[in-house]
């Protein structure tokens, strides 16, 4: 018998070919190409602060002073060999952080990597997190919404409307109506790849981009940009983020490939209580729920395997009235497309997209175009078709906001403002209350809260009702 096959061949010894950074508003996320699978280990270590990433029978062999640091948690960068055939790399850090690092196997885009994320303590994951007092009011609001599925379940709560009846009116607050702004993708992970090299992530950051000024622009509205650099974040996140922000509406923007250069068009999707309503359909949720695969995030991906689960939500009376908003305000979005591009479908499409699975906000995914298709690329990277196409989907939004305003929001309160002189409408002045109106005006109180589709505990001064005729 030969020795040799009675000793371990020595491991291969892993090269690092690419160090990328991506630096967002709560984290900075470090990514290592490896050539091969290398064990790491990661500490911090203090006065100063420095984070210290060895690993096993490494070498760099990447160009590390060419990284760019601006907008991360860290001010340089070193290396060195460590114990004859290890790598320590080092991290001088400009804030305190908390580290978390993970290894991926190769997919279709990347080899092997090492993932080192930077977290940032109390740091929110966007720009300008929404203003306390507008949280709070719009708490009430999604309170409100809950009560109304408890009362519409049969369950009415009978105390809660006693209280409700004699609460006087508060001043309104006419809060912004918050639209969460979804640029697909980003960081690691490019989305669709066009034929002539553009990439997903770049165009639907400008048309997202394009999109927050017009919503800023307008009185009454502001947009929470969900992402707004070149990072990735999760799925699941992205949704996360829309309700910590209270949103009122969340929109993700891409801009898609197929199997051929022939789909072309704007879609517009909601999210299907059975799948896809579409072989197209199926195929772009199945890629888009594919999206954390690459960028880096453990767990279940793919909804098939949550069926039980997921009919659960969409079978709560929140999620039904969720959807049927989507899908009108996505009739509405879809009819503004048709007026500056080609619509891939003519009708709302009902997906199983991940991202669009937020039992409490409206929610759509707007596919722009496809990149696939060399008219189509050509088109998405044109500044005047991303502002039509941002434009469009202002447009829908506002149509429908509109028509239906959040009840303490400003558009509800300019709304009031033209009407109450009815002989069937009352505006509510200081000091009313539920009780009082209902019992003026000759009717039962709940005949009045059901005219009104009151659900929760507070009346607004300036709001007008109307009165059902006894």
């Amino acid at each position: 018998m030969c020795l040799g096959l009675l000793l371990a061949p020595p491991s291969q010894a892993a090269d690092i070919d690419n160090v990328r950074l991506w630096a967002a508003p709560d984290h900075s996320r470090l990514v290592f190409d490896l050539s091969d699978p290398a064990d790491a280990s990661v500490f911090i270590l203090d006065n100063p602060d420095r984070l210290v990433i060895d690993l096993d029978n490494s070498r760099m062999q990447a160009d590390t002073s060419r990284l760019d640091l601006d907008g991360s948690a860290i001010s340089s960068l070193r290396t060195g060999v460590r114990d004859g055939s290890g790598l320590r790399v080092v991290l001088d850090l400009e804030r305190r952080v908390e580290p978390r690092h993970f290894t991926l196997p190769p997919n279709d885009q990347y080899g092997h990597r090492l993932v080192v994320d930077l977290e940032y303590p109390g740091e929110s994951a966007v720009e300008n997190p929404i203003d306390p007092i507008e949280a709070m009011i719009r708490e009430q609001e999604i309170a409100a919404g809950r009560a109304s599925v408890d009362s519409g379940s049969g369950s009415p709560e009978v105390a809660a409307d006693a209280a409700t009846a004699l609460q006087q009116a508060q001043p309104h607050p006419r809060r912004d109506i918050i639209i969460a702004i979804d640029p697909g993708h980003g960081g690691e992970d490019p989305g669709a790849i066009g034929p002539g090299g553009t990439r997903e992530k770049d165009v639907v950051m400008d048309i997202s981009r394009r999109l927050q000024s017009l919503v800023d622009g307008r009185e009454g509205f502001r947009a929470v940009m969900i992402r707004d650099g070149d990072y990735y974040v999760g799925l699941r996140q992205r949704t996360q983020i829309a309700r910590e922000q209270k949103a009122d509406f969340f929109v993700s923007i891409h801009a898609d490939a197929f199997t051929s250069a022939r789909p072309q068009g704007s879609s517009v999707y909601a999210l299907s209580q059975r799948g896809a309503t579409s072989e197209t359909a199926q195929w772009l949720a199945e890629s888009e729920n594919r999206a954390d695969l690459i960028g880096g995030v453990d767990g279940n991906l793919s909804l098939r395997d949550k069926d039980e689960v997921l009919r659960g939500v969409l079978l709560d009376l929140t999620m039904t009235a969720t959807l049927n908003d989507s899908l009108s305000i996505g009739g509405q979005v879809l009819d503004q497309l048709g007026r500056v591009n080609r619509l891939h479908k003519s009708r709302v499409e009902q997906a199983g997209f991940r991202v669009l699975t937020s039992p409490d906000i409206p929610s759509l995914l707007i596919e722009t175009g496809f990149i696939s298709n060399p008219d189509e690329e050509r088109r998405l990277n044109d500044p005047g078709h991303q502002r039509k196409l941002a434009e469009a989907i202002m447009g829908g939004l506002e149509e429908h906001f509109q028509r239906n305003p959040p009840p303490a929001s400003l558009l509800a309160w300019q709304r009031d403002q033209g009407r109450g002189g009815g002989s069937n409408e009352y505006r509510i002045q200081p000091g009313d209350t539920l009780s009082e109106i209902a019992s003026r005006h000759q009717v039962s109180l709940s005949q009045l809260k059901q005219a009104n589709n009151i659900n929760g505990d507070v009346i607004r001064v300036g709001q007008v009702l109307q009165i059902p005729r006894s």
